[in-house]
């Protein structure tokens, strides 16, 4: 399969990421009511952090199982970048998870998608140059977005806690793309560094969940119901293994701002499946959780916050390759190094 071919590919697998990541957040959503109901007197730290250490602790066993014939192979490479992304992952997932508590699912998702906008103000940081016009007009649009979905206070200036915590976890959600764009990662085994990236997201929890339980047997009674298990089993299985793999696997083969345009995506999918699937959950949970609608506020502040993100991604003019092709260029023999234009490789 050609570079362009592959492009393409990525293209395709990361939009299918973005429609399983867009049904994590009514998923776990519903997952956090029914806890409540069952433990009303816990925080909601606990079941944040109880929810991503149960999620990427069985993703990490099934990954270790599939490692298995090849798991001493594993080089440093893979060891530090899986290291690296479940330390931004670990964090911004707990604080993304914990603030969707206090916010809905689709303000949740479009707040998010801030680290769109957080990754070519980085590029411009690290290479000393002053971001151009589209950063500043961008940056405007995603604050005036944020003031309506969060319904900001204007004469207090005030956020309210889940969306503050939603727009930190964007910060490391950006941290995260742009580890696993480093060059030096292309030629790393997927299976191996995602099963050190799951196993360090549930390790970073770990301590926070322990921290916040009022009784070591809430860890059990959280899932106590089939409902709450099944909660889990579909961001195991569907937002764990089936998203983060398509991410890890062809992300690489994109550079991070075309990756960051896909990701544009996510928040439209999450609130498409909130329009219906919260009705779905209460009848089969015995919950409380209306499905959204369209309102003013959405319809206004995500679609600001879009078009800042489509902007600023659209406008970029990437001049790198791709870290597949950046590896490429460093394994190949000297004659066939620079065959392919990079042009080619790198522009949307």
């Amino acid at each position: 399969m050609s570079l362009h071919a592959k492009r393409v590919k990525a293209i395709q697998m990361l939009l299918v990421a973005n429609v399983l990541w867009g049904l994590s957040f009514p998923v776990t959503k519903a997952l956090a009511l029914a806890q409540q109901a069952t433990l009303p007197a816990a925080s909601s730290w606990f079941f944040a952090s109880l929810c991503v250490v149960y999620r990427f602790g069985a993703a990490a066993v099934v990954m270790l199982i599939l490692c298995v014939p090849t798991i001493r192979t594993m080089s440093r490479l893979e060891l530090e970048q899986g290291l690296g992304l479940g330390l931004f992952g670990g964090a911004g997932i707990l604080l993304q998870v914990d603030g969707m508590a206090y916010t809905s699912a689709s303000t949740s998702a479009f707040l998010t998608q801030s680290y769109c906008l957080f990754i070519p103000l980085w590029v411009a940081w690290r290479e000393r140059r002053r971001p151009p016009v589209t950063v500043f007009f961008s940056c405007g649009l995603v604050i005036l977005g944020i003031a309506v979905l969060s319904g900001l206070d204007w004469h207090n200036l005030g956020l309210g806690r889940g969306e503050l915590e939603t727009i930190i976890a964007s910060l490391l959600f950006t941290g995260q793309i742009l580890w696993l764009d480093r060059p030096k990662y292309g030629g790393n085994n997927v299976k191996h560094f995602s099963l050190v990236m799951f196993a360090s997201i549930a390790l970073v929890c770990l301590p926070v969940g322990w921290l916040s339980t009022q009784r070591p047997a809430d860890w059990l009674r959280a899932y106590s119901s089939w409902p709450s298990v099944g909660l889990i089993c579909i961001l195991i299985l569907f937002c764990t293994l089936g998203g983060y793999l398509l991410m890890n696997r062809w992300q690489p083969h994109v550079t991070a701002t075309q990756a960051g345009l896909m990701y544009c995506f996510e928040p439209i999918f999450a609130s498409g499946f909130a329009l219906f699937l919260p009705a779905w959950f209460s009848t089969w949970t015995g919950i409380h959780y209306s499905n959204e609608t369209l309102t003013t506020h959405l319809l206004i502040g995500g679609g600001l916050i879009t078009v800042a993100n489509l902007a600023i991604q659209l406008s970029s003019h990437p001049n790198r390759p791709t870290a597949i092709q950046s590896h490429l260029e460093t394994t190949a023999p000297s004659s066939k190094r620079f065959a392919a234009p990079l042009d080619d490789v790198a522009a949307p």
